[in-house]
């Protein structure tokens, strides 16, 4: 059983898996559907049981499925790293760097992978952007090698290392009443309209959780799955914020934000990268790894500087960037 199976057929459920749809999964491999359905064919006649369920336009697995996509992708997983340790045995640093990071973290990432890359030629980049929980769900399914974010997850195992300082402060319009207030705290903020990101994003567990130890409920003004609508409607004056300063520089330095005056603000946490515990890393993630450890601080609080060009420029490249 399965001694018939081919890359080329694991490759084609793999995307399948991934994407739920044979026409998405046909676009990613260039190739044409037909083509990745007799690789599916061929697949599941290895395999003795059917791997794929009709549902709508799309398609889902089957419970042989499920199995078979879990092996799927670590084989691929192995096989590329195989590539990538052939390669650097022939003193060629080249592979994929597979990088997740949770939405804040795409203000200042970009710089760093391409400073990265600048080192690297050879390597190229994937990078991923979501919040918390998409981004360990992406991780905890080996969709990426690396995980970028301000805390690491309690529901992997994960090696995670500290790289950088993450200041996140509470801001609001210059104009707003608060700004004339002294020695605020945090149940002053109750009635303050708080905007906040969406459940599941970094920020709003912090915020939850200073809530929490100072046995205050949080009251939310609005929920925002976007740090620009929370920026925009901020400056505004609709209501208070709760932010990275690495996403609003350019509104600080403007006039446009400011700190409101309470004791702690901006508060200090950490960035981390991490990768799974039982995963051994490729070579150039280890690489990225090590390049976070030594300049990782250095490079970000060069972005963090008034004016500094990485700081405007680092939003508009995260989306995704390949070197």
């Amino acid at each position: 059983m399965l001694k018939n199976a081919t890359f080329r057929q694991l490759a084609a459920f793999n995307a399948v898996a991934r994407l739920g749809s044979v026409s998405r999964a046909a676009g990613e491999l260039h190739l044409t559907q037909p083509a990745v359905s007799i690789q599916l064919k061929l697949l599941e006649e290895s395999a003795g049981a059917p791997l794929l369920e009709r549902e709508g336009r799309g398609v889902r697995l089957s419970a042989a499925g499920e199995v078979m996509a879990d092996y799927a992708a670590r084989i691929l997983d192995l096989w590329r790293e195989a590539g990538d340790e052939m390669a650097a045995q022939r003193g060629q640093f080249s592979g994929t760097l597979r990088v997740g990071a949770v939405t804040t973290a795409e203000y200042l990432l970009p710089p760093l992978l391409v400073a990265f890359a600048a080192q690297h030629p050879d390597a190229k980049v994937q990078l991923r952007v979501g919040n918390r929980d998409e981004i360990v769900a992406m991780l905890g399914g080996q969709e990426v090698d690396i995980a970028i974010m301000g805390r690491p997850p309690a529901e992997l195992k994960t090696t995670a290392a500290a790289f950088a300082k993450h200041p996140m402060a509470f801001l609001a319009s210059p104009r707003h009443p608060l700004m004339a207030r002294r020695d605020l705290t945090l149940a002053d903020l109750a009635g303050a309209k708080l905007l906040v990101r969406e459940r599941g994003s970094g920020t709003r567990t912090t915020l939850e959780r200073l809530h929490k130890d100072a046995g205050l409920p949080l009251r939310i003004g609005s929920e925002m799955s976007s740090n620009e609508a929370i920026k925009q409607m901020c400056a505004a004056g609709f209501g208070a914020a709760f932010l990275s300063l690495h996403t609003c520089g350019l509104e600080l330095q403007a006039g446009l934000l400011a700190l409101l005056p309470m004791a702690g603000n901006p508060l200090e946490r950490e960035w981390y990268a991490m990768h799974l515990a039982s995963r051994r890393l490729p070579q150039v993630a280890q690489a990225f790894k090590q390049f976070l450890a030594d300049e990782g601080q250095r490079l970000i609080l060069e972005q963090l500087r008034p004016g500094a060009p990485a700081a405007r420029s680092g939003k508009a490249q995260a989306r995704k960037t390949k070197g």
